[in-house]
């Protein structure tokens, strides 16, 4: 079905056929080349269709027109101008409310992706999420949506409310004008406002109850990815709910508060399958932001581990999402979790929990640099401090700055701070890869021996083990204190007894591994036509 909506572009009209020009605020279409009022054929035929579709809640046929048709139309009428206004598509779809506060979040979508809001419309995309998410919450919805969907909305919600933090706070070359908007809309993308929403969409939801009965047998969520089958309940509020803690994760890390985003994220666990996994984009984001709070908080352990399942899974599925548009999305964030990957091997080296294939990329991509790090002089910071800032998430600040002269830019002192809280993190652990390096060699040595082969005295000495002992165990979020080292030791009348873990050998993963590898070595040597 779902090419009766690969419309035939025809020849496009002149109004969508001339470049923009730069507009205030760097704003889209020139005013000349782009009339919101004008609405295509193709376009008339799409809105029609989808309202249909969600008003009969043809979940399937709604996906396939987000999904395709959309970014097809979007592509071929709209590279470089906004798609026609709210105003002009509501004649066709009965003026439906709800409908056109879809169809509004979806144009500010598309003028974030492919052009440059401007302030005003930064503040109307607010605006409507505000009225939509208002709706979910204090109205009654009985439309089913695709969790894609589902899962975008929130995502670019914290994402305009990331990027207008960025815009507000590069204050050195803006206007009169632009200060004023800014004094104007003060409240716009509050801190505070995003935040409730999140919270307040998950509360409403009763997702952490529909979670907590699913682990008691009580409740069918994740087998059904949150739909209602049946076609009796809606599925927006409560996914809305679910999504919104991967959210809260990602606005906190944002923040740079990774104990309060774990602890949002703890309803989910992410050790289990579930519906976060159904939509990539999901999966990729909550891992990321998950992988990245634990590396912060000095979790290595956890965030290698989740780091090794996500980029195996990159690696083996990747393929199956090149026509998505979250494609270079996913190839970025696949780059990113490299580089924290390999920060976290070189801070506590765990090579026993991963996996062949993803050693065999992470060599490839940062052999020489992972090298480096490990020596602690200023090449390896140098180089710590680019892995960081590669892989970091966009850190910003969320008071609202000080409008007054001088004006200078503040978008990047939140980042600053967290870089400088890193490499402090890092420079506390010099000395501990030496150790690590000697007591590889011995099950058992003296202090002062120790002290000797690493050139310090044993007051010193013993300050590094215990820098050792404090560095690599971590307090987990419900209180307990976890080791992250492959090597520990304890000490007896001046002797440090060394106690290496060794985890069992996994023989049927590395069966599994060389079965797989001979069915496709066989399935290549079918395909080859002997003469």
């Amino acid at each position: 079905m779902a090419s009766s909506y690969d419309y035939d572009d025809g020849s496009l009209d002149t109004r969508y056929a001339r470049p923009p020009s730069s507009g205030q605020g760097g704003g889209g279409a020139a005013e000349l080349s782009y009339d919101p009022n004008f609405v295509p054929d193709s376009v008339k035929t799409f809105v029609v269709h989808l309202y249909r579709h969600i008003r009969e809640k043809n979940v399937y046929e709604i996906h396939q027109m987000y999904e395709g048709s959309f970014q097809r139309l979007s592509d071929r009428m709209f590279r470089e101008n906004p798609w026609p206004s709210v105003e002009a598509i509501a004649p066709y779809v009965d003026n439906d409310h709800v409908f056109c506060l879809l169809y509004r979040e979806m144009w500010f979508r598309h003028v974030y992706a492919r052009l440059a809001p401007t302030g005003q419309q930064r503040v109307e995309s607010w605006d409507n999420y505000c009225s939509l998410f208002g709706v979910v919450l204090h109205g009654v919805v009985s439309m089913q949506l695709p969790n894609q969907w589902l899962w975008d909305m929130v995502d670019e919600f914290v994402y305009q409310f990331q990027s207008y933090c960025q815009y507000r706070a590069k204050l050195k070359n803006k206007t009169e004008e632009e200060l004023q908007f800014l004094r104007q809309y003060d409240q716009a993308w509050n801190i505070y406002g995003v935040l409730n929403y999140l919270q307040a969409l998950v509360e409403k939801s009763s997702i952490v109850d529909i979670l907590e009965r699913e682990k008691e047998g009580l409740e069918q969520f994740t087998a059904t990815d949150g739909y209602d089958y049946e076609g009796g309940t809606s599925n927006v509020l409560k996914m809305l709910g679910y999504y919104s803690m991967i959210g809260l994760l990602r606005v906190h890390c944002l923040l740079g508060d990774y104990h309060t985003g774990l602890k949002c994220l703890a309803p989910i666990d992410i050790s289990q399958q579930g519906v976060y996994m159904i939509v990539i984009g999901s999966h990729i984001s909550t891992i990321y932001h998950y992988g990245f709070a634990n590396l912060m908080l000095r979790r290595y352990v956890e965030a290698i581990r989740e780091f090794n399942k996500i980029l195996l899974y990159i690696l083996k599925y990747k393929q199956y999402h090149q026509k998505s548009p979250q494609y270079d999305q996913i190839l970025k964030k696949n780059e990113q979790m490299y580089a924290l990957l390999a920060i976290c091997l070189s801070l506590c080296p765990q090579n026993n929990i991963i996996e062949e294939n993803v050693i065999i990329q992470l060599r490839d991509k940062y052999n020489e640099k992972m090298t480096k790090m490990l020596r602690y002089d200023d090449e390896a910071y140098t180089v710590y401090d680019e892995l960081f800032t590669y892989a970091c998430p966009k850190f910003i600040t969320s008071s609202a700055p000080v409008l007054e002269e001088p004006l200078i830019n503040y978008n990047q002192d939140a980042y600053r701070l967290q870089l400088k809280l890193f490499l402090y993190e890092v420079k506390q652990q010099q000395s501990l890869s030496s150790l690590r390096s000697f007591l590889k060699l011995y099950s058992a040595i003296s202090i002062g021996k120790l002290a000797a082969y690493m050139e310090v005295d044993e007051s010193t000495m013993r300050t590094i083990l215990m820098a050792y002992k404090h560095k690599m165990h971590s307090v987990a979020s419900d209180g307990k204190i976890i080791p992250n080292a492959d090597i520990d030791f304890y000490i007896s009348e001046d002797i440090i007894h060394v106690v290496e873990s060794k985890p069992s050998k996994l023989y049927g993963d590395y069966f599994l591994r060389q079965i797989l590898k001979f069915e496709e070595m066989i399935s290549e040597l079918d395909r080859v036509k002997l003469d």
